[in-house]
């Protein structure tokens, strides 16, 4: 335990006696540290007001205290510490919603509303057993054997609040721990409970379980419970192998997870593990089977990224610059694939630096992820391509530096020349200079670029002033 956590708990338990009132750390900061993982979140609950005692706290810290009347909850922030007071409580449901009907309760009756044994864990603050563990459903047994399980008969738990459905599969992603058979049966039931969550609660789990060390233990227990048919069901498509002549095609849902896989190795930027999740996602859409060839693909990457804008409003994800660019990585994931596929030209990997921009990097991180093949020659003959292809981009965008890549003829510029108004004439003017730099024809150099202008204007009829 850090010095600053020492001493937010002696400040707490002094002011708890003070004030009369008895006071605990619970849930996942007592969980983690018996884990030996880090935590910044520190979760107090108390026999009394846990607002008035987040008060003198802060009082004490000198500290701004945020308070949440509504939820009887109060927030501080000290340092890099966040602590939230809440007074114990025991609480009811409705079968119409995930909110409950709370009263004043005991920490015994706080920790029986916990969601699993392993949050239920509490730590007294008070003088006469500072620091006793106390554990009334076995909970450090079960994070000795990795398991999910909830204080109450699991049906009550999960069908009192749904939320806790994904959040078990999220605790068994984020912790590799595995939910005890009667308790996933029971999310197996309660599967359409899940429906009166919101969107934002719904994707905040799947967030979560995408920025797991293992992401693909969250998706196949939401695949195995039911769960993904009401969250996503595109990636079912995915499932399965079809053969035809002798000839089939890989299972892309094990692909994806695999793919997520090799990637969450590499990075914690969870829009690129969500392009990673939906890179082929129009696959469905797009298979056929040649009879000379096998089966086929064409234009996956293409139609998935015109996918992408229906599944995030599907989600209400986020309709900004994030939705963008996992449509960007979708669409452009088979592009340094196909580069290594033949000789690599200065023009094809200027193109690409182009396209991909600032997001280079990313989308050749998606792309070695994409090496799933389970012969370790051609995992080897892929990667070692991908070498020379990342060679290439350096040494091209050293020479050119296609990423900062700015049309050295502006539409403004055009319209002075010639006279004009905004129109189509100017589009295609910029895009035949664009595409003659990206090709080598001419450098990125103004009066190259003009004089090229001139030879385009001159064929569209326009005449300088």
């Amino acid at each position: 335990m850090t010095f600053l956590k020492k001493k937010i708990f002696k400040i707490i338990s002094k002011e708890a006696q003070l004030s009369g009132v008895r006071a605990f750390v619970i849930g996942g900061y007592v969980r983690d540290s018996l884990l030996k993982r880090k935590s910044k979140d520190i979760d107090i609950v108390v026999e009394g007001s846990g607002i008035e005692l987040a008060e003198r706290v802060a009082l004490t810290l000198g500290a701004t205290v945020s308070v949440f009347k509504n939820f009887g909850t109060a927030m501080l922030k000290w340092h890099d510490l966040e602590i939230e007071f809440v007074g114990a409580r025991k609480e009811s449901y409705r079968a119409s919603s995930r909110k409950p009907i709370v009263e004043d309760g005991s920490l015994e009756d706080d920790q029986l509303r916990r969601d699993f044994t392993i949050n239920a864990l509490a730590l007294s603050l008070q003088e006469e057993d500072y620091g006793r563990l106390s554990d009334p459903f076995n909970g450090v047994k079960d994070l000795e054997n990795g398991l999910i399980r909830t204080p109450l008969e699991p049906d009550t738990t999960y069908s009192d609040d749904p939320l806790r459905i994904l959040r078990a599969i999220r605790f068994a992603s984020v912790l590799s721990f595995s939910i005890v058979p009667e308790s996933l049966e029971s999310i197996k039931r309660n599967r359409e409970r899940i429906k009166i969550l919101s969107h934002e609660r719904i994707n905040e789990e799947i967030n979560k379980i995408l920025l797991s060390p293992i992401p693909s233990v969250g998706f196949r227990l939401l695949e195995s419970t039911g769960l993904l048919e009401f969250i996503l069901p595109q990636l079912l498509l995915l499932k399965g192998v079809e053969n035809i002549e002798g000839k089939g095609h890989k299972d892309n849902f094990s692909h994806t997870l695999q793919v997520v896989d090799n990637l969450a190795k590499h990075t914690d930027n969870l829009w690129l593990l969500w392009a990673a999740l939906l890179h082929d996602i129009a696959k469905p859409a797009t298979k056929c089977f040649e009879p000379n060839i096998g089966w086929t693909f064409h234009g996956h990457d293409f139609v998935g990224a015109k996918m992408i804008p229906k599944i995030f409003t599907q989600l209400k994800m986020p309709m900004n610059e994030k939705m963008k660019y996992v449509q960007k990585m979708v669409q452009l994931h088979l592009r340094p694939i196909a580069l290594v596929q033949e000789e690599v030209s200065d023009s094809a990997v200027r193109r690409l630096l182009f396209d991909a921009g600032e997001d280079i990097d990313d989308l050749m991180l998606l792309c070695e992820a994409d090496i799933t093949s389970k012969n370790e020659n051609t995992v080897k003959k892929h990667k070692s391509n991908f070498s020379v292809v990342r060679e290439k981009l350096i040494e091209v965008e050293a020479k050119d530096a296609v990423r900062q890549f700015h049309n050295p003829v502006t539409g403004e510029r055009i319209m002075e020349i010639y006279d004009i108004s905004p129109g189509k004439e100017i589009g295609i003017i910029k895009e035949y200079i664009k595409n003659a730099i990206l090709d080598g024809v001419i450098g990125n150099d103004k009066d190259e670029a003009e004089g090229l202008m001139e030879l385009k204007a001159k064929e569209l009829g326009l005449v300088k002033r």
